[in-house]
Protein backbone atom coordinates (compact mmCIF):
# COMPACT_ATOMS: atom_id res chain seq x y z
CA UNK A 1 0.00 0.00 0.00
CA UNK A 2 2.45 2.71 0.82
CA UNK A 3 4.38 1.65 -2.07
CA UNK A 4 1.50 2.59 -4.23
CA UNK A 5 0.90 5.67 -2.74
CA UNK A 6 3.85 7.33 -2.66
CA UNK A 7 4.01 6.07 -6.63
CA UNK A 8 0.93 7.80 -6.94
CA UNK A 9 2.18 11.01 -5.24
CA UNK A 10 5.14 11.06 -7.22
CA UNK A 11 2.89 10.61 -10.38
CA UNK A 12 0.52 13.38 -10.01
CA UNK A 13 3.92 16.06 -8.81
CA UNK A 14 5.52 15.05 -12.08
CA UNK A 15 2.68 15.18 -14.33
CA UNK A 16 1.31 18.84 -12.36
CA UNK A 17 5.01 19.91 -12.65
CA UNK A 18 4.96 19.07 -16.21
CA UNK A 19 1.72 21.74 -16.87
CA UNK A 20 3.53 23.84 -14.69
CA UNK A 21 6.55 23.85 -17.13
CA UNK A 22 4.07 24.34 -19.83
CA UNK A 23 3.04 27.47 -18.74
CA UNK A 24 3.90 30.26 -21.50
CA UNK A 25 4.49 33.39 -19.72
CA UNK A 26 0.81 34.98 -21.01
CA UNK A 27 -0.70 32.37 -19.19
CA UNK A 28 -0.38 33.23 -16.00
CA UNK A 29 -3.05 35.52 -15.45
CA UNK A 30 -5.34 33.26 -17.58
CA UNK A 31 -8.52 31.87 -15.98
CA UNK A 32 -8.77 28.32 -15.04
CA UNK A 33 -12.20 26.09 -13.79
CA UNK A 34 -11.39 27.71 -9.81
CA UNK A 35 -13.79 30.67 -10.77
CA UNK A 36 -11.95 32.47 -8.42
CA UNK A 37 -8.29 31.89 -9.23
CA UNK A 38 -5.74 32.57 -12.29
CA UNK A 39 -3.34 29.66 -13.37
CA UNK A 40 -0.67 31.54 -11.09
CA UNK A 41 -3.09 31.60 -8.24
CA UNK A 42 -3.88 28.01 -8.79
CA UNK A 43 0.04 26.68 -9.12
CA UNK A 44 0.78 29.10 -5.86
CA UNK A 45 -2.11 27.14 -4.16
CA UNK A 46 -0.84 23.55 -5.13
CA UNK A 47 3.45 25.04 -4.57
CA UNK A 48 1.72 26.06 -0.85
CA UNK A 49 0.28 22.79 -0.16
CA UNK A 50 3.97 20.86 -0.97
CA UNK A 51 5.43 23.82 1.66
CA UNK A 52 3.41 22.25 4.58
CA UNK A 53 4.53 18.93 3.95
CA UNK A 54 8.10 18.73 5.42
CA UNK A 55 7.72 21.04 8.68
CA UNK A 56 3.90 18.67 9.17
CA UNK A 57 5.56 15.58 8.59
CA UNK A 58 9.24 15.70 9.03
CA UNK A 59 9.65 17.96 11.77
CA UNK A 60 6.34 17.03 14.06
CA UNK A 61 4.98 20.71 13.48
CA UNK A 62 1.20 21.22 13.56
CA UNK A 63 -0.50 23.77 11.73
CA UNK A 64 -1.48 25.87 14.08
CA UNK A 65 2.54 26.94 14.77
CA UNK A 66 2.88 27.34 11.34
CA UNK A 67 0.19 29.72 11.10
CA UNK A 68 0.09 31.68 7.75
CA UNK A 69 3.44 30.75 6.99
CA UNK A 70 2.86 29.65 3.65
CA UNK A 71 -0.09 32.50 2.91
CA UNK A 72 0.38 34.69 0.26
CA UNK A 73 2.54 34.25 -2.64
CA UNK A 74 5.07 31.61 -2.22
CA UNK A 75 5.91 31.28 -5.92
CA UNK A 76 7.88 35.04 -6.72
CA UNK A 77 9.82 35.47 -9.76
CA UNK A 78 10.63 31.61 -10.76
CA UNK A 79 7.34 30.10 -10.36
CA UNK A 80 9.00 26.44 -11.77
CA UNK A 81 11.74 26.64 -9.76
CA UNK A 82 9.80 26.92 -6.27
CA UNK A 83 7.60 24.28 -7.34
CA UNK A 84 10.48 22.00 -8.05
CA UNK A 85 11.97 22.39 -5.22
CA UNK A 86 8.60 22.47 -2.95
CA UNK A 87 7.45 19.26 -4.16
CA UNK A 88 10.86 17.54 -4.25
CA UNK A 89 11.01 17.92 -0.63
CA UNK A 90 6.79 17.04 0.24
CA UNK A 91 7.59 13.57 -1.52
CA UNK A 92 11.15 12.96 -0.09
CA UNK A 93 8.90 13.85 3.46
CA UNK A 94 6.21 11.59 2.54
CA UNK A 95 8.80 8.77 1.44
CA UNK A 96 10.75 8.68 4.65
CA UNK A 97 10.51 5.92 6.86
CA UNK A 98 7.89 5.91 9.04
CA UNK A 99 6.36 8.73 7.58
CA UNK A 100 3.01 7.50 6.16
CA UNK A 101 2.38 5.75 9.70
CA UNK A 102 2.72 9.16 11.55
CA UNK A 103 0.01 11.10 12.96
CA UNK A 104 0.24 14.58 11.34
CA UNK A 105 -1.46 17.60 13.14
CA UNK A 106 -3.22 19.22 10.47
CA UNK A 107 -5.94 21.97 10.51
CA UNK A 108 -9.20 19.80 10.55
CA UNK A 109 -7.48 17.58 13.36
CA UNK A 110 -5.06 14.71 13.85
CA UNK A 111 -4.43 12.29 10.61
CA UNK A 112 -2.19 9.74 9.46
CA UNK A 113 0.71 10.86 6.70
CA UNK A 114 -0.59 8.02 5.08
CA UNK A 115 -4.41 9.60 5.07
CA UNK A 116 -2.62 13.41 4.12
CA UNK A 117 -0.68 11.81 0.94
CA UNK A 118 -3.71 10.50 -0.14
CA UNK A 119 -5.50 14.22 0.28
CA UNK A 120 -2.45 16.20 -1.39
CA UNK A 121 -1.80 13.43 -4.63
CA UNK A 122 -5.79 13.65 -5.10
CA UNK A 123 -6.11 17.71 -4.85
CA UNK A 124 -3.03 17.77 -7.12
CA UNK A 125 -4.65 15.44 -9.83
CA UNK A 126 -7.68 17.29 -9.97
CA UNK A 127 -5.72 20.75 -10.12
CA UNK A 128 -3.35 19.36 -13.02
CA UNK A 129 -6.96 18.98 -14.65
CA UNK A 130 -7.46 22.55 -13.83
CA UNK A 131 -4.53 24.12 -14.62
CA UNK A 132 -4.70 22.14 -18.43
CA UNK A 133 -7.99 23.67 -18.87
CA UNK A 134 -6.19 26.82 -17.92
CA UNK A 135 -3.23 26.88 -20.69
CA UNK A 136 -4.92 25.05 -22.95
CA UNK A 137 -3.14 21.60 -22.91
CA UNK A 138 -4.43 18.01 -23.10
CA UNK A 139 -6.53 17.08 -19.95
CA UNK A 140 -6.71 13.83 -19.84
CA UNK A 141 -5.37 12.39 -16.76
CA UNK A 142 -3.49 8.86 -16.28
CA UNK A 143 -6.07 6.15 -15.42
CA UNK A 144 -3.73 5.32 -12.65
CA UNK A 145 -3.98 8.93 -11.43
CA UNK A 146 -8.00 9.02 -11.77
CA UNK A 147 -8.78 5.37 -10.08
CA UNK A 148 -6.54 6.10 -7.16
CA UNK A 149 -8.56 10.09 -6.69
CA UNK A 150 -12.21 8.62 -7.62
CA UNK A 151 -11.65 5.70 -4.55
CA UNK A 152 -10.28 8.48 -2.64
CA UNK A 153 -13.33 11.17 -3.65
CA UNK A 154 -15.97 8.85 -3.98
CA UNK A 155 -16.93 8.10 -0.46
CA UNK A 156 -16.82 12.06 0.62
CA UNK A 157 -18.26 13.31 -2.06
CA UNK A 158 -20.49 15.46 0.47
CA UNK A 159 -18.16 16.50 2.90
CA UNK A 160 -15.80 17.51 0.37
CA UNK A 161 -18.45 20.32 -0.95
CA UNK A 162 -19.31 21.04 2.43
CA UNK A 163 -16.08 22.17 3.16
CA UNK A 164 -15.63 24.27 0.46
CA UNK A 165 -12.59 22.26 -0.82
CA UNK A 166 -14.38 21.96 -4.17
CA UNK A 167 -17.50 22.59 -5.97
CA UNK A 168 -20.93 21.22 -5.58
CA UNK A 169 -21.05 17.70 -7.52
CA UNK A 170 -22.53 17.70 -10.52
CA UNK A 171 -24.63 15.43 -12.41
CA UNK A 172 -22.88 12.07 -14.04
CA UNK A 173 -23.77 11.44 -17.58
CA UNK A 174 -25.11 8.34 -18.10
CA UNK A 175 -21.99 5.77 -19.39
CA UNK A 176 -19.52 8.63 -18.38
CA UNK A 177 -15.80 7.58 -17.93
CA UNK A 178 -13.81 7.79 -14.75
CA UNK A 179 -12.37 10.57 -15.21
CA UNK A 180 -15.52 12.72 -16.26
CA UNK A 181 -17.14 11.02 -12.97
CA UNK A 182 -14.28 12.28 -10.73
CA UNK A 183 -14.65 15.56 -12.29
CA UNK A 184 -18.00 15.64 -11.83
CA UNK A 185 -17.62 14.61 -7.89
CA UNK A 186 -15.59 17.72 -7.59
CA UNK A 187 -18.21 20.10 -9.49
CA UNK A 188 -16.22 20.10 -12.96
CA UNK A 189 -17.66 19.25 -15.94
CA UNK A 190 -15.25 17.61 -18.24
Amino acid sequence: MSDTLLERHAEALRLFGERVRAVRRDQWGAPTPCTEWTVRDLVNHVTAEQLWVPPLVTEGRTADELGDAFSGDVLGDDPVAVWDRASGAAHAAFAASGALDRTVRLSYGPAPGSSYCSELTTDCVVHTWDLCRGIGADDRLPATLVEFAVKRVMPHVDALAASGMFAEPVDIPPGADAQTRLLAMVGRKG
